[in-house]
């Protein structure tokens, strides 16, 4: 074989065991010691030998002491923390394990390992050997040529010279120029200040190379340009930092890449190593022990159970996942052993093991999924994995009907001896959706304490663009093909109620549903205490959110009845007029509800222009078209008149009357916490945060919803939140100061754009204003803007171009933005939460660019949906706390709405906006505006 069909593997060493130590949970061996780091090295290094076969192979690490670039600059680096005391701790076992795995390892002093990764790359290269480098650092693209490519293994890309330039807007070659412009944050190397990405890219695009961008600099208009001269002294010292040198003296350390043999790994010392550092799994295949398929074997009676072994592996899929590497515990039972529960003996045997379990997971099978209805059928506890137990309490099937006691404890029995228990706060309990357990047992008398964790949320917060349910986590994380209603009820017409199942069955469905859940939360935990961003928002937000929106959603809200039925019958009248001005103007009677009728008359008989198509090529009639047709014809309106009267009236003014809880007397809405990607509520049956607020009618439907006799309602709300936080997050001094000195942001706004003292700022041009700031953050562009201001694109842009010269720290935040979420695959909330976008590195198709916008606008939302269920949180400990009578009913967006006896209106209008304002501390003041009245419109 000659040189130029051969591979030189390397590896950035450094790079990896920081993420790998980063990445994952905090494991350690028997005798205590971490080894987590560890773990994720010989994980990744195993992996990546298997992707990329190679002759030559080397892990190269950064030796100790200082480089020739802290010569150059004393502060490189120097903003970098100190090396984690658990991570050094295992440094020289990973030095171990990397050399029995067959990796030679290469560390050189005085040099750095990009350095020395770039030297071997370059000797290779002048022999005709391809090179592949794995890393995570962007600075060795400048490496990439024909004959070196870089791959990363956490989000599975690969780059080549086509590739550098997809991703960074340059060719391999330009990246050090890129480099020195937008500055290295990571290795502290200042740029040109206010320069990201994209105007680098620009100038690089215009002038070439860097030394032309400085020769041109006098030519350079604005803020930037200034910049650029500012900087033009440093410059070349940047270039120097960023530059990767490739003719490094390697010979103390190894005589050139001919050195670095794959050696294979070397089985006697991995067998000792895994035994010392407790790797069971690995120790059991390195020693050549049958791994017996337990799960087969315990499930192979099921209908559809899953034979494969669970892979070892993260919690997700695709390359946008950075635990991709992540091992988990190993969750799977030896062997499975369910039990029915129908003696007092037994359940008293049951409460003593959860009484002193560390955790117990809970689950409750039931006559109804509204929560606020559902009667318990029966329950189901564990408390390690492969056991538990079904608790049934009201089954009425054949196999009972016969029996004594219909071979069941009752009901009341089972509850009342769980009852110490379950209303234990002390006692942690863990579920799939535990919000709706508890509403279950709210129904029968008992208040469900102690909700420590739930699988559900534990899932969304590692991924919440994922599916969350229970039988799909277990599919992909256990590989575990559950047993699922339709299996154990049947479909359709033939499907029977769970209270008629015989136990049996019935056991081996529920306690599965409790036992499996304890595996997914040992599975998924582990990640969450990795990330402590993670771990915040879960702990401290989502799980006490739950206890609140419970306790919400069970207070509900009173509505007028009567007030809605009058509504309704005036929307009814308004509609028919609407359709008889829509016949007149059509010439013909037709069904206003069928697209294809609308269709044939504005498209065929009327000749109206086809704005676009639906996916069967018929002119579409959708809401978007019938608004640019409205524009210039009178049809179209008409028609997007009635289909708003039209939803009101099925949606909210028919429909509420019917979902009035008849013990209650209230509307009770559901809040769906794991359903928006960006941490947002999402509220269902009825859906209160869709009622329209800028129409009479929909205002008119908010004064429906009234205060109980003696009290009032209370609306609270942020005032500006996304842009305080794209103020906060951007770090805008513009933007900055004037939320600083109170100033109506919109005007403020126009003043910079139009170029104007605020006094002289006219009602249009605020307008304008708040239009570019509301559009801007949700990812706005210049056809957009011209859309909805009705102007010229060229104004558009324009307008576009003087907002980001007037607050250019924007710019620079959403291009850095974007780059981040295309390195990593999310973004983040201020608080930690992580916003993934699956589609950032699609194509170049309406996908990607909805996720470019989205990358934008989810910290700020997202941001924004934490501030309000902090605020949630803390305002309904200050109630109880207080022992106060106002009740929270209804939380919408970034609205919070109480129910307030009269005698605490004062305290609740002082001091609700205070503790909402006082959840977290950002650059800029946080506003929340307090209102009252008889009914919800009064106070908005």
């Amino acid at each position: 074989m000659s040189d130029s069909q051969k591979t030189l593997l390397l590896v950035d060493g450094s790079s990896y065991l920081y993420r790998a130590y980063h990445a994952l949970p905090d494991l350690r061996n028997g005798e205590g010691l971490p080894t987590g780091a560890i773990y994720g090295m010989i994980n990744m290094l195993r992996k990546l030998r298997n992707d990329f076969p190679a002759e030559y192979i080397a892990c190269v690490f950064d030796a100790k002491g200082k480089t020739f670039r802290d010569a150059l600059y004393p502060a490189y680096k120097e903003h970098r923390p100190s090396m984690p005391e658990d991570l050094a701790k295992q440094i020289e076992p990973i030095h171990e394990a990397v050399r029995a795995l067959g990796w030679p390892i290469v560390v050189v002093e005085g040099v750095e390992a990009d350095d020395v990764i770039g030297t071997l790359a370059c000797q290779a290269t002048a022999q005709g050997v391809r090179t592949v480098v794995s890393t995570g650092d962007k600075d060795l693209a400048q490496l990439v040529n024909d004959h070196v490519t870089l791959v990363n293994t956490m989000s599975g890309e690969v780059l080549d010279p086509p590739g550098v330039v997809a991703k960074f807007g340059v060719p391999p070659e330009r990246i050090v120029d890129y480099l020195s412009l937008i500055g290295d944050a990571v290795d502290n190397v200042p740029g040109v200040p206010k320069v990201g990405p994209k105007t680098a890219v620009k100038w690089l695009a215009e002038y070439g190379t860097l030394d032309s961008i400085m020769a041109g600099a006098d030519g350079i208009k604005g803020v930037v340009g200034e910049n650029l001269r500012n900087t033009l002294d440093w410059l070349p010292r940047a270039r120097e930092l960023v530059t990767v040198k490739t003719d490094c003296d390697l010979s103390d350390a190894v005589a050139d890449f001919h050195a670095l043999r794959e050696l294979g790994e070397d089985n006697e010392k991995l067998v000792a190593f895994f035994s010392r550092y407790g790797f069971k799994t690995w120790l059991r295949e390195a020693t050549g022990e049958s791994l017996p398929n337990a799960r087969a074997a315990a499930r192979s009676s099921r209908a559809g159970a899953a034979p494969a072994p669970s892979p070892q592996g993260g919690l997700f899929d695709g390359p946008a996942d950075a635990s991709a590497d992540l091992p988990a515990p190993d969750t799977t039972p030896a062997e499975i052993r369910y039990e029915t529960v129908t003696t007092e003996a037994a359940l008293d045997a049951w409460i003593a093991r959860i009484i002193d379990a560390p955790l117990t997971a809970i689950d409750t099978e039931t006559t109804s999924l509204d929560p606020m209805q559902a009667q318990l059928v029966g329950l189901s506890l564990s408390v390690e994995p492969g056991e538990a137990a079904y608790i049934p309490v009201a089954h009425r099937g054949p196999d009972v009907a016969g029996m004594e006691n219909h071979g069941q404890l009752s009901r009341e029995y089972v509850l009342e001896r769980l009852r110490p228990w379950l209303e234990d706060p002390a006692r942690p309990k863990l579920g799939q959706h535990l919000k709706y357990d508890s509403h279950v047992f709210a129904n029968h008398g008992v208040k469900l304490l102690g909700i420590a964790q739930d699988t559900m949320l534990e899932s969304y917060v590692l991924a919440s663009h994922r599916n969350h349910g229970m039988d799909s986590l277990a599919e992909r994380l256990l590989n575990l093909k559950t047993l699922t209603y339709e299996e154990v009820c049947g479909k359709g017409a033939s499907q029977i109620g769970f209270d008629q199942i015989d136990l049996q069955r019935a056991t081996e469905y529920a306690a599965e549903d409790a036992d499996v859940t304890l595996r997914l939360h040992r599975k998924m935990h582990p990640q969450l205490e990795a990330a402590s961003g993670l771990k915040y928002v879960y702990e401290n937000i989502e799980i006490p959110v739950s206890v609140v929106l419970q306790k919400i959603e069970r207070n509900g809200v009173l509505i007028d009845a009567a007030r809605l039925g009058a509504q309704s019958a005036e929307l009814g009248q308004r509609m028919m007029a609407l359709e008889a001005a829509a016949f007149e103007a059509a010439g013909q009677p037709f069904n206003l509800g069928s697209p294809k009728q609308i269709g044939e008359i504005l498209f065929t008989q009327m000749k109206l222009p086809v704005v676009k198509k639906t996916a069967s090529g018929a002119p579409s009639t959708d809401e978007e078209v019938l608004q640019k047709l409205a524009e210039d014809y009178p049809l179209p309106k008409l028609l997007l008149d009635y289909r708003g009267l039209s939803k009101l009236k099925s949606t909210y003014t028919d429909k509420l009357p019917k979902m009035v809880n008849p013990q209650t007397g209230r509307v009770h809405t559901s809040y769906g916490q794991a359903t928006a990607v960006t941490g947002r509520l999402a509220s269902t049956e009825p859906n209160l945060q869709n009622i329209p607020v800028r129409t009479e009618e929909g205002r008119r439907i908010r004064e429906a919803f009234i205060a109980a006799p003696g009290n009032v309602i209370v609306s609270a709300d942020y005032s500006q939140i996304e842009l305080r936080i794209m103020a906060h997050i951007s770090g805008d001094e513009n933007l900055l100061r004037a939320f600083a000195n109170g100033e109506d942001i919109h005007r403020a706004t126009a003043g910079e754009i139009f170029g104007v003292e605020r006094e002289a700022v006219s009602s249009e041009q605020r307008r304008y204003a708040k239009v570019i700031n509301f559009g801007l953050i949700y990812g706005m562009s210049a056809f957009g803007l011209a859309s909805n201001l009705g102007i010229e694109r060229e104004a558009a842009k324009h307008y576009i171009d003087r907002y980001f010269m007037r607050y250019p720290g924007v710019a620079h935040y959403m291009e850095e933005t974007r780059q981040t979420a295309r390195e990593q695959g999310y973004v983040e909330t201020v608080f930690g939460r992580r916003l993934w976008l699956p589609d950032i590195n699609g194509g170049n198709g309406p996908r990607r660019q909805g996720a470019e916008r989205a990358a934008i606008n989810a910290p700020m939302q997202g941001t924004a949906a934490d501030l309000i269920k902090l605020s949630m949180i803390a305002v309904q400990d200050w109630l109880e706390g207080d022992n106060l009578g106002t009740r929270q009913i209804m939380q919408v967006h970034d609205e919070l709405v109480l129910e307030v006896p009269q005698a605490e209106l004062e305290l609740v209008k002082t001091r609700l906006p205070e503790l909402m304002c006082s959840v977290a501390t950002l650059r800029v003041p946080l506003v929340a505006e307090v209102g009252s009245g008889s009914n919800w419109e009064e106070a908005h």
